[in-house]
């Protein structure tokens, strides 16, 4: 009972120091490690050691599983070459590096330890990357090549530190080392893939959302159980199997299971992630303890080496990534075309994220307890996981903005967003043309294409609304048929009080009216740009090669139809090749590439210069007065 009540004290200042957070846009790991270095201090308050078991085998799995089930597949591919020179590169030259200089901190130590701890403090964390990279809102390949890292570069480490494990007991040969490197690669890719597949053809059969939802939670620890058993990487199965299954999402699981999964798989990264980085705090007190009583390594040495080794990951992270970013390229250039080049802020903001966290101060448990000078380790690797949090963590707002570099730019997210809803839109109604029959009822089809033009309206009306008090159509129609929805729910509630009708009658009921308030809350409103962020982005100036383009926004609301030329099909013709809209009125016309060329024919006739794509993915401007691009 102990233990469980120490476990409900940790949640409870975890998720409510994690709230405070959130409430005033600080950043959560840092001021949970930080709260729980003071708490460390507080006589009475709960510790809970991390055990190196419960870390790697109970939490490390779900919370990899949940950052890879919402990593872009695509997007993770097209970056693989830098997450390869990261997450396996970046690990073994640090892990190599920092034990050349523990060896010239304390030379009594053997190279094999002094190579344990430099696996152990090599990987950034996938937890810390991912929460400090959203909070600071950096760009999204910037996110995606951190967070591919940190899913991949444990194995690495996990790897590296059990070879040097095995050789303080004894000797390992090259070859052997090499073997089980790939290995531990090639199962853990194996029992991943694997399992995907059994879970994907079990979801085909499965309609039911909690049983769905269960097999999702089982997922990470059968994929890192069955790898670790195989001897494979438990890290890379679980990554493996988290980026497949979220991929297939769409086409394995109903809607209904993937917004269930979706919200308890929050929940859940949620509640471990607040706990993890408190937990990390906790454990200064324990550790300092331990290394003052230790008497075969003096104090000072405990300091210089945790100075000395929390110096050299940052240092020798900050020297790899520009040499790894441009010279693969210039030596081997990209297959594919389209494979991002990182600007050098990026690959600067990369080279300063590289926080550890709970999986270093884990791995270093790990370490046998009769290594000598073992609590001298420990705290070393926790000095650079609280070291990079505090340090790095802190200052990257700071960098973000010194380096000028910009988020995901919310005028092109709004842009981009309400795009594919026409889309999506126009297709279910294409459909309902397709399918609708003769002795169906009009008014049922006529309110389905009201519906479906309702839903491809409400992101036009969020990106083009400059009024903040005046209402949109679609806000209208959310207010009111939410205060209906409210209505029917308290009818439904005062039958359940009265029990005149049976309670799991009452509670469909419920379902289904909770079921369309989210649903309408997902489409009226939804998380786009705020009013003041709307007005931005139709009135202030953009810089821009040309004064026309500087004096235009990067979007306004169309016109018309974003999915047609209005004029081509006034012709009865379906001929234009790309679309483009005028930054002026919105006039929506087809490309110079089209047999009519109304963009540029709108042009000539109003004198209006600056025009811009209106295709998905793509956000340049053109001015045809001064053939500048912007």
């Amino acid at each position: 009972m102990h233990l469980a009540i120490e476990l409900v004290i940790i949640l409870v200042i975890a998720a409510g120091t994690a709230g405070l957070a959130s409430r005033f846009s600080l950043s959560a790991p840092l001021l949970l490690t930080a709260f729980g270095l003071v708490l460390s201090f507080v006589p009475g308050m709960p510790t809970l050691p991390l055990e190196p078991d419960v870390v790697l085998e109970g939490l490390l799995p779900p919370l990899l599983y949940a950052t890879a089930v919402r990593t872009p597949w695509v997007d993770l591919r097209r970056q693989r070459r830098s997450i390869g020179l990261l997450s396996v590169g970046l690990v073994l030259v640090t892990a190599f590096a920092v034990a050349v200089v523990v060896r010239l901190v304390l030379p009594e130590v053997p190279f094999a330890i002094a190579l344990a701890l430099g696996a152990v403090v090599a990987p950034p964390d996938a937890v810390a990357a991912s929460a400090v990279a959203r909070a600071v809102r950096m760009p999204r390949q910037v996110v995606t090549l951190l967070e591919g890292e940190s899913l991949l570069n444990d194995a690495t480490a996990l790897v590296t530190l059990r070879t040097a494990i095995a050789a303080i007991s004894g000797s390992v040969g090259v070859l052997s080392t090499g073997l089980d490197f790939v290995w531990a690669v090639a199962g853990g890719v194996l029992v991943g893939g694997v399992l995907a597949q059994v879970v994907s053809f079990l979801r085909n059969k499965v309609e039911d959302p909690v049983l769905d939802t269960s097999v999702s939670l089982l997922v990470p620890f059968i994929a890192y159980l069955l790898a670790e058993e195989a001897q494979g990487s438990g890290v890379i199965a679980v990554v493996v199997a988290g980026l497949i299954l979220g991929h297939r999402s769409t086409e394995i699981q109903s809607a209904m299971s993937r917004v269930t999964e979706r919200v308890i798989w929050r929940t859940v990264q949620f509640l471990l992630e607040s706990a993890v980085f408190l937990l990390i705090g906790l454990q200064l007190q324990d550790l300092v303890t331990d290394a003052i009583e230790d008497e075969s390594t003096p104090n000072t040495d405990v300091l210089v080496l945790s100075g000395a080794v929390l110096v050299t990951v940052i240092m020798v992270r900050a020297l790899w990534v520009f040499p790894s970013a441009y010279l693969p390229r210039l030596l081997f250039p990209p297959v594919r075309r389209n494979e991002p080049r990182q600007p050098a802020a990026g690959v600067a903001l990369v080279g300063w994220a590289g926080m550890r966290g709970v999986v270093t101060l884990a791995a270093a448990l790990t370490i046998p307890e009769e290594v000598p000078g073992r609590p001298a380790l420990v705290v070393a690797a926790f000095s650079v996981v609280a070291g990079t949090l505090l340090i790095q963590g802190t200052t990257l707002p700071y960098l973000v903005r010194r380096l000028r570099v910009a988020g995901p730019d919310p005028a092109q997210d709004a842009l981009q967003e309400a795009l594919l809803q026409q889309q999506a839109a126009q297709a279910g109604l294409d459909r309902l043309t397709a399918e609708k029959r003769d002795c169906d009822a009009p008014d049922v089809v006529a309110s389905l294409e009201s519906w479906g033009e309702r839903v491809a309206n409400a992101a036009w009306e969020r990106l083009g609304s400059t009024d903040a008090e005046r209402e949109t159509p679609a806000a209208a129609f959310h207010r009111m048929r939410v205060a209906m929805l409210e209505a029917e729910r308290s009818v439904v509630a005062g039958v359940r009080n009265d029990g005149s009708v049976p309670h799991d009658l009452v509670e469909r009921v419920l379902e289904r009216i909770d079921q369309e308030e989210a649903m309408l809350d997902g489409f009226s409103t939804g998380t786009g740009p705020s009013a003041a962020e709307r007005s931005a982005m139709l009135t202030s100036p953009r810089p821009g090669a040309c004064e026309h383009l500087k004096e235009r926004p990067l979007t306004i609301a169309p016109a018309s139809r974003p999915d047609t030329c209005p004029e081509c099909q006034k012709l009865g013709e379906n001929t234009w090749v790309h679309l483009r809209m005028c930054l002026d009125c919105g006039h929506v016309g087809c490309c110079d590439s089209s047999p009519r060329r109304h963009a540029d024919a709108h042009w000539r006739e109003t004198g209006h210069p600056v025009m811009r794509s209106i295709e998905l993915g793509e956000s340049w401007r053109w001015c045809f007065e001064d053939a500048e691009l912007g």
